[in-house]
């Protein structure tokens, strides 16, 4: 894991929005959405609790990509971030003042 101060804060900030979903938005897309009722609560659940960070996975150390199992289906979740504008990329991740998170979950097949 680097120890990079800007990597750091960038991991922090997409750790606590992804285990909160507080500080950005979250968006489901419509496979998540078709998936059984019984099992949508059990997925967000996996997305907030995940620590399977890699570097095949993570390779900057910014946690904002995984990949979970679950009831059968393989499901990402991304975290981007944007500038306030929601225009463009944000110019500074490690700033919230400067970035809007983006968590989208999905099927793999729709990646």
């Amino acid at each position: 894991m680097t120890t990079d101060p800007k990597t750091r804060r960038i991991r922090q900030l997409n750790d606590t929005f992804r285990k909160t979903f507080q500080g950005g938005k979250v968006y489901i897309t419509k496979g998540i959405a078709t998936l059984p009722k019984d099992l949508r609560p059990q997925m967000l659940m996996a997305v907030r609790t995940f620590t399977a960070f890699t570097e095949d996975n993570d390779p900057y150390g910014e946690h904002d990509f995984g990949a979970i199992t679950l009831g059968g289906f393989k499901v990402f979740w991304k975290i981007d971030t944007y500038a306030p504008d929601m225009m463009h990329g944000s110019d500074d991740p490690a700033d919230p003042a400067k970035t809007v998170r983006v968590l989208t979950i999905m099927l793999a097949e729709e990646y």
